[in-house]
């Protein structure tokens, strides 16, 4: 599943080329990958003659401002984003879960397992797992392919609030990169909770974004072991641990984030961090800082990789 890093490369990807250029129409090749909040055809309604004035990241999600466009030139949305947005930054991610009411509405996408969005040529032929085509001016189509099925897209009518039809916003903890996301905050959640930290780490409530793959680099960074309860973390554990998730997190975004499987940026790249990964996906290979090798477990049904030495 491609995690924060992955979806802040194609966050990023999508500021730079698909912004101001009007859709023209698409095409729903399946169904329910269209949230049930709208009906595939009155999705691809709501959208044309609209354009994207800006795309954000919040967790795993994705988010796109739309804005009107009248005679060629999109019409500005109107809208107050929260105060907390760090819209001069770098990164696309939105401190707040509150996405507020846009004049034009949002398009919302969540890619889950599986999905990619790609930018291309509406003459490109066709991947076998394409689930849903929007055309742009120019002769250009973002596609979403998704061969599990499990993403979804949104439309969110205007002057409304977007958690009201993207509903797992609402259940988000902080971004990793935000002042919410703090050692105070996190030694307070952490507190007194009987289960594996790596458990814990997966828990889009505790921090939005963080996944399988940056759960196990973070602990191995850090030092902790995955196993370890965390109610039974120090407060130095607990800062390493704090530290390590934000340091992992922006090398895998400066990387391009991780191919292992499916992930693409929007321009069919694959990323790079899977080649200088600490455990993750290295079970039997040597640690690269003891040369002792790799253990795999199961945690919760998830494959959890650590250094046996490296970490206690």
């Amino acid at each position: 599943m491609p995690e924060l890093p992955e979806v802040e490369t194609i966050c990023r990807g999508l500021n730079h080329l698909t912004l101001d250029r009007a859709i023209l129409g698409g095409d729903v090749l399946l169904a329910s990958s269209i949230a049930r909040s709208i009906s595939a055809t009155d999705f691809l309604t709501k959208l044309k003659g609209k354009s994207i004035e800006r795309w954000y990241r919040r967790g795993k999600y994705l988010l796109a401002e739309l804005s009107q466009c009248r005679g060629g030139a999109p019409v500005p949305a109107q809208t107050v984003l929260p105060s907390t947005s760090p819209l001069g930054g770098g990164w696309g991610g939105l401190t707040s879960s509150v996405f507020l009411p846009s004049q034009f509405g949002w398009l919302g996408v969540h890619l889950r397992m599986t999905g990619q969005l790609l930018w291309v040529n509406q003459s490109e032929p066709l991947p076998k797992h394409t689930r849903v085509r929007l055309f742009l001016e120019e002769n250009q189509e973002l596609r979403f392919v998704d061969q599990r099925t499990f993403g979804q897209m949104w439309y969110v009518p205007s002057e409304t609030e977007v958690s009201s039809v993207v509903t797992g916003l609402k259940v988000l903890g902080p971004e990793p990169f935000s002042a919410e996301f703090s050692t105070a905050y996190f030694a307070h959640k952490l507190h007194r909770r009987a289960r594996p930290i790596k458990t814990a780490l997966l828990d889009q409530s505790l921090v939005a974004g963080l996944g399988n793959i940056y759960a196990d680099e973070a602990l191995f960074v850090s030092g902790v072991l995955p196993t370890t309860l965390c109610a039974d973390l120090t407060a130095d554990q607990i800062g390493r641990l704090h530290a390590a998730i934000i340091q992992v997190l922006d090398k895998a975004i400066d990387s391009g984030g991780t191919t292992f499987s499916n992930f693409l940026n929007v321009q069919g790249v694959n990323g790079n961090y899977g080649g200088v990964a600490w455990v993750y996906n290295r079970k039997g290979q040597p640690c690269r800082a003891c040369s002792t090798p790799i253990e795999r477990i199961k945690l919760a049904g998830r494959s959890t990789h650590f250094c046996p030495v490296c970490q206690t």
